[in-house]
């Protein structure tokens, strides 16, 4: 990314009727490309339905789950129910004594890793600083991260047998919300006993539910943005020094990286009834895809998309959802990665690539640099 040229696999068919018809396993889904398309299309849940377990990601999940993630795989009113039991949790990042504190976190972590002749970002910066960064969030001990980390880059397709992999996800769980039954603390877990859904409270499989899409959810995606920031600014040094400390420099810099690395590349939306997109006809309980990745780069919308300007305002990009399923890890991740970056250019002097091998998404219809498979880095610290 150190040439500052983002490639956008979706430009030609977005360009030409705004569709992309592409294959997942053995089911064909139209992608809408467009910024204004995809928008509208968020807004518009009962033509394009959340309320469809397990087919909400692409591909689909029925394989490495059983239990409907919530919020995210319902429609109103039902969504907005639980969505609302849970904001008061994912606000906690916009606290000042929050960002302080992981703040310290990241500090913590870049001087662990200049200490070091090398490290690999991937897997022994990223994915540890996402699982520790979660563990403020819910109000657990630091410790519960190392579990957590156990479970690889993407709780369900690191690796491992997808079915096994979720089963190991479910049990942990189930096992917390078991023992926060028993004793219900100050933590997640324990704030899930005590919330309430239409006066009654939240049912066993509710509460996993709801687990589930905050360990798996965000998870990869943050590990990638992690990795794809560090990997821009080994190979330019001279943007991040640009950036300093300036905190509104670095919130543009982050809506930025969000826009031009989309961390989640679509969303799968179902329709209910025979609908169309673009020149494509989708039958009743079909799946369409809202391209996150390709609005994200609608010339229509964005001046020179291909280009990374960490100082583009206005940035109305749609790299964390659109509509009522905006992301709602949003404010964890930026306060990550505007401490990430402040916290580099802070406690670094240099950074230098050693070796890196790029991540891809690839279909039969597209191939997509989404991150890293490994990202070896040497740091020097500011005070080495």
């Amino acid at each position: 990314m150190h040439d500052d040229m983002i490639p956008d696999p979706f430009a030609d068919a977005r360009r030409r009727d705004g569709v992309l018809v592409t294959h997942f396993g053995n089911e064909a889904i139209p992608m809408i490309l467009s910024h204004r398309a995809v928008r509208a299309a968020a807004g518009n849940w009962q033509v394009f339905s959340s309320d469809a377990p397990f087919r909400v990601p692409i591909p689909s999940e029925e394989q490495v789950r059983s239990i409907r993630q919530l919020p995210i795989e319902a429609d109103p009113p039902l969504h907005s129910r639980f969505r609302a039991l849970l904001n008061p949790i994912f606000r906690r990042p916009l606290q000042a004594d929050y960002a302080a504190r992981i703040d310290a976190l990241v500090a913590g972590m870049i001087e662990a890793a200049a200490a070091r002749p090398s490290v690999e970002i991937v897997r022994d910066f990223a994915l540890p600083l996402q699982s520790r960064a979660l563990t403020l969030l819910l109000g657990m001990p630091e410790a519960a991260a190392e579990e957590w980390i156990g479970w690889g880059t993407h709780v369900f397709h690191d690796g491992a047998d997808g079915t096994a992999k979720g089963a190991v996800l479910d049990t942990y769980i189930r096992h917390r919300v078991a023992a926060a039954h028993r004793y219900a603390g100050e933590d997640f877990f324990g704030a899930m006993t005590r919330m309430q859904v239409d006066g009654r409270a939240l049912t066993d499989d509710e509460m996993v539910g709801i687990a589930n899409l905050v360990f798996a959810g965000g998870r990869d995606t943050v590990i990638n943005a992690i990795s794809r920031i560090i990997g821009h600014f080994a190979a330019d040094r001279a943007a991040l020094v640009a950036l300093g400390s300036d905190s509104k420099r670095i919130a543009f810099a982050v809506e930025e990286f969000i826009r031009v690395i989309s961390p989640l590349t679509h969303i799968g939306r179902v329709c209910p009834a025979e609908t169309t997109v673009g020149p494509v006809t989708v039958a009743a309980d079909a799946r369409v895809s809202l391209c996150w990745a390709a609005a994200n780069h609608d010339e229509q919308v964005f001046d020179d998309p291909a280009t990374l300007r960490l100082d583009r305002s206005p940035n109305p990009h749609v790299g964390f959802g659109s509509g009522i399923h905006n992301c709602l890890g949003s404010a964890q991740a930026r306060v990550i990665l505007r401490s990430l970056i402040r916290q580099l250019g802070a406690r670094t002097r240099a950074m230098t690539l050693l070796a890196a091998e790029k991540q891809f998404e690839t279909t039969p219809q597209y191939r997509r640099w989404v991150g890293y498979e490994s990202l070896h880095i040497r740091i020097e610290g500011a005070s080495a």
